[in-house]
């Protein structure tokens, strides 16, 4: 599928969270810390640990994966993709984009 398809905008990725989609921040503990996405469906899971830990997300929910510039999350939804999950988009520009639109984030 045309991974441009799977991409959404901030704004288009507020709606889908507003629907009911979790959004999966990728970054580093490190980078977490110091600002956040400020939604209510987050889950942390750095990339570095998705092919270890990549079971504990829910397999019938709408995921869409968040870094800090869209590079990392959009390797992160394809290995996804190619291990059975089928509703995972990618937050086209990531953390950078987010606050590029002023939504929400709760920094350190």
């Amino acid at each position: 599928m045309n991974a441009h398809l799977l991409s959404l905008d901030p704004r288009a990725a507020l709606e889908a969270l507003a629907q009911g989609a979790w959004l999966v921040d990728v970054r580093e503990a490190h980078e977490v810390r110091r600002m956040a996405y400020d939604v209510e469906r987050v889950l942390h899971l750095p990339l570095s640990e998705l092919e270890r830990r990549h079971h504990e997300l829910p397999m019938d929910a709408e995921l869409l994966m968040a870094c800090a510039a869209g590079g990392r999350s959009q390797q992160a939804m394809n290995y996804l993709l190619h291990h059975g999950h089928r509703k995972v988009r990618n937050l086209a520009g990531g953390m950078a984009a987010w606050l590029a639109h002023g939504l929400p984030v709760r920094a350190s």
